[in-house]
């Protein structure tokens, strides 16, 4: 059984999608309950579908210093890190702990394969890739973490993490071993996935992609809204700042039962919760909110309902948040926790964008509309392809 650990302060963290770029436009949306979803305007042939775009990213650019790996999924992760004021709290964390001592931790499932696909589009006239694709670390799983380490200016420990919809989510469970074992004294963590072909026409081949706006453990939903999103939270040993939230827990699972479909029983999902509460010293009944996975497909709602049913009290409201923002994929376990983070610091729970008339397989525990009450545990759940499964707990960090 895990033990308890000390808990980490998250002492800033911000998220930019389709929802908004910054906590503040993320807020506001929850709160007026206006999601980002729009009809498909980024394929490069028709697919009938919704999906969640940030827009500006053709005409961004990453700053000229990395020009050689300039992608879509790099300029999000530049947007994303300079919101919030995020990229200036981080480099003083990297003075005040030195470069070597600040971890960089990221999840991301697709990287920057976007520009793959363009290099493979645009061949030069040797039939090789045109001068601007040319850069080996352009087409790595490693360009985001090398792209913001490089901004940063961080030599410490960093490592590109890509489970599927887990990655962003296990970033902080990484981050938080390197720092309770010495490795390091803070981690940058979180994640960017940006929309492109493979995805969007890759889900479509599994048929779990819908041809209208997701609807999380609604009777109707049809499947998924693709999105793309960049979310980083600055994780600190110590009481830093003892107004700041806090990482209480973690719970790992691989149940490996099937490539894309979740343990019919729950089995990994369940265990991920139990190891998340036993690390953060919490018996279930004093979860507050339960961020869902909840991605709209026909099986991973119905497993998802009934695990959250059977695992928390009635009095535990629980939602999902990719009505606004879709399943942003690598990016999901962030932009899913910075919504936790918001419900502590904000004093609300988020309902459930676009979910009419549940599932009858769900419990008193799911949120349809907003609930005006200041939760101070809040529980984030990510559940990716091969039962990879991670799931975090956080804490207002003045609770009783």
């Amino acid at each position: 059984m895990p033990s308890p650990i000390p808990p980490l302060a998250v002492t800033a963290h911000t998220a930019t999608s389709a929802a908004g770029r910054g906590v503040a436009a993320f807020t506001r949306s929850l709160r007026e309950r206006r999601g980002g979803l729009r009809a498909n305007d980024f394929s490069s042939a028709p697919l009938e579908c919704w999906i969640g775009r940030v827009d500006g990213l053709e005409q961004d650019a990453v700053p000229d210093a990395f020009a050689a790996i300039d992608c879509r999924n790099n300029r999000l992760a530049w947007k994303g890190l300079t919101a919030d004021g995020f990229l200036d709290t981080a480099r003083a964390a990297v003075r005040r702990y030195g470069a070597d001592r600040v971890a960089v931790v990221l999840g991301t499932s697709t990287a920057s394969i976007g520009a793959t696909e363009e290099a493979y589009r645009q061949l030069g006239v040797d039939g090789g890739f045109a001068p601007p694709y040319r850069n080996f670390l352009l087409h790595s799983p490693h360009s985001l973490v090398a792209f913001v380490q490089g901004v940063l200016g961080t030599t410490g420990p960093a490592c590109t993490v890509a489970t599927a919809c887990s990655s962003s989510a296990k970033v902080f469970a990484q981050a938080e071993r390197l720092i309770r074992h010495g490795w390091a004294d803070a981690a940058v963590v979180g994640g960017v996935d940006t929309l492109c072909d493979s995805v969007l026409f890759g889900f479509n081949a599994l048929q779990l992609v819908s041809d209208a706006p997701c609807r999380p453990f609604d009777v109707a939903r049809r499947g998924i809204s693709i999105g793309e999103a960049a979310g980083f939270a600055l994780l600190e040993r110590g009481a830093v700042d003892r107004a700041a939230p806090q990482l209480l827990g973690w719970g790992e699972s691989s149940d490996a039962h099937h490539m894309s479909s979740p343990h019919p029983q729950g089995l990994g999902a369940r265990l991920a919760i139990d190891a998340a509460l036993q690390r953060a010293g919490l018996e279930a009944a004093a979860v507050d909110y339960v961020n869902l996975h909840g991605t709209a497909t026909p099986a991973n709602d119905a497993v998802e309902a009934v695990v959250v049913a059977e695992s928390f009290p009635a009095g535990t409201r629980a939602s999902s948040t990719k009505g606004w923002t879709g399943h942003t994929l690598g990016a999901a376990g962030i932009v899913d926790a910075v919504a936790c983070l918001i419900a502590l610091e904000q004093g609300f729970i988020p309902g459930t964008l676009n979910c009419d008339v549940p599932d009858p397989l769900c419990g008193p525990q799911l949120a349809q509309d907003n609930v005006d009450r200041a939760p101070q545990v809040a529980l984030s759940s990510s559940f990716g392809f091969g039962g990879n499964n991670a799931v975090l707990v956080f804490g207002r960090g003045d609770r009783a």
